[in-house]
């Protein structure tokens, strides 16, 4: 069926270079009318970089880009758009100082008389969110909106432009299961309408469910493209990682599972929250337990999380750390009192994305010491040097700027600018948001290796498969209260399910 379709869009031979790193090698991808396209990688395939050639954010060294017969070059975003390629990136590029409907108009505003047309814009607009089926006021400001609601203007203003090409890159990671329905939704209505959609996710499942074609990129280079239908997920994932895949299903080290009562606790809350983020809660962590917290999108996760660390100050209730009573004013006490917090949001609180890997990495460690016990470059250089090594850091060495690293890379950066503090409590929030299957069980086994030496690590994720894999106990969240705690032996995705859905639901 889909061999017959007309070839809207085709990259031949993409090569690209940045300093130190060959990002493209021959690089391919076909996109046909009314077909959906995963595009798949692991962490630094050349997924990220293959897009930012195709919208112009990049220029490419050698090859060609075909599109409607013609071969095209796109200078910019902007001469990508008014060639028909409209793209909504992983983190939401808007504008949230504005109103939904500017958002969606902006670059495009109708005038009446020489003046914007704002009226219009705000009837449009909404006409636009309700044929989308989003419960979104077109007049209210961008920013007081969750970063779901932000993503799905994002998609919203991209599939306005009536492109012939779409790309969402990763559009998923932020949306909740009705929300990524709801994007399916709209996905197949553009198919059928004939647009070309890449699709960009990490999850597998959601490949499978909406994509017609699979292309797999490996270090650059183009491994092959298939029909969804005639590639397993198991020999998927081993295209991407170029081996056999391990099973992943026992991860966690069963030593020491079920000791955890006898072990001392770490983290004691008592009746703690925050107003109008998380209900009182109770919760105690012990030493060398990987706690996990479940929920949907909103459920309180992440706020629980900042309550125990002090990034969202805590407005009632006790907290005590190895035993003493700690009043957590802010981050850098609970850092002293030997916790660390890798937050969910890496572009807007964990990477500073003009400073170098090795300034990344080295700056909680140096805020933890304090300003009056400066760490000399050679202490920065071999401590960066070890973790780079440890985690596997793909970069051309330790000087290059943060920002010229993939998403996944990042992450690492991140992880390793806590783990260099030596906590005994680390929050993870997401930690593999938005990365690739390999990078993603490097992330899961270290973290069973660490609790394994004794740290006790608090892990958030959306993929309860994940946890199920890494996790010996589970806290369940669900409209900012904790609603339930599973024990090892209770942990099932059948019970997580049941739990986080309130009863038999």
């Amino acid at each position: 069926m889909s061999d017959e379709k007309k070839t809207v869009l085709s990259m031949k031979n993409i090569s690209k270079s940045f300093p130190g790193v060959k990002a493209l090698s021959d690089a391919q991808l076909t996109l046909r009318e009314g077909e959906i396209h995963a595009l798949m990688g692991e962490n630094g395939a050349g997924k990220s970089t293959l897009i930012k050639v195709l919208t112009g954010v990049e220029e490419f060294e050698t090859g060609e880009i075909i599109m409607d017969g013609k071969s095209i070059v796109n200078g910019s975003p902007q001469e990508a758009g008014m060639n028909g390629i409209s793209t909504v990136y992983q983190e939401v590029n808007l504008c949230p100082n504005l109103t939904v409907a500017e958002n969606i108009f902006i670059g495009r505003e109708p005038m009446k008389m020489g003046h914007i047309d704002w009226k219009t814009i705000n009837r449009e607009a909404q006409k636009i969110l309700d044929n989308l089926k989003l419960e979104i006021d077109a007049t209210e400001l961008l920013e007081n909106y969750s970063v779901a609601i932000q993503q799905m203007v994002a998609i919203a203003r991209a599939v306005d432009t009536q492109a012939k090409v779409l790309i969402l890159d990763e559009p998923t990671s932020s949306l909740d299961e009705g929300e990524v329905e709801k994007l399916f939704e709209v996905m197949n209505m553009l198919k059928k309408r004939g647009t070309a959609i890449v699709f960009v996710t990490h999850f597998l499942e959601q490949v499978y469910a909406v994509c017609d074609r699979i292309t797999v990129l490996r270090n650059g280079h183009f491994v092959g493209e298939y029909k969804t239908e005639e590639l397993p997920r198991v020999k998927l994932v081993a295209t991407m990682m170029g081996k056999e895949f391990d099973d992943l299903a026992d991860i966690k080290n069963k030593a020491g599972n079920g000791s955890r009562r006898n072990n001392e606790a770490v983290i004691e809350a008592k009746g703690l929250y925050h107003k109008g983020s998380i209900k009182p809660f109770d919760l105690t962590i012990h030493k060398g337990e990987v706690i996990g917290l479940s929920g949907l999108l909103g459920s309180g996760r992440s706020e629980l999380a900042r309550v125990i660390y002090g990034a969202d100050k805590p407005e009632g209730g006790e907290l005590y750390v190895n035993g003493e009573k700690l009043h957590v004013k802010a981050p850098i006490e609970a850092m002293q009192k030997g916790m660390a917090y890798c937050p969910e949001d890496r572009k807007a609180e964990g990477i500073i994305a003009d400073l170098s890997v090795r300034e990344n990495m080295i700056i909680a460690l140096q805020a933890k010491r304090g300003m009056f016990k400066l760490m000399s470059k050679k202490e920065q250089e071999e401590l960066t040097d070890k973790y780079i090594e440890m985690l596997q850091v793909k970069t051309a060495n330790r000087e290059v700027p943060i920002k010229t690293l993939s998403g996944g890379n990042q992450q690492k950066v991140i992880l390793g600018r806590w783990l260099m503090t030596d906590p005994d409590f680390l929050i993870l929030d997401e930690p593999t948001r938005g990365i690739d299957v390999g990078t993603k069980t490097e992330i899961q086994k270290l973290v069973v290796k660490l609790a394994g030496e004794g740290m006790s690590v608090m892990f958030i994720s959306s993929e309860v498969e994940e946890m199920l894999r890494t996790v010996n106990h589970m806290g369940i969240l669900r409209d900012g209260k904790k609603v339930g705690e599973l024990e090892e032996s209770e942990l099932s995705q059948e019970n997580v399910m049941k739990a986080i859905a309130g009863g038999d639901k």
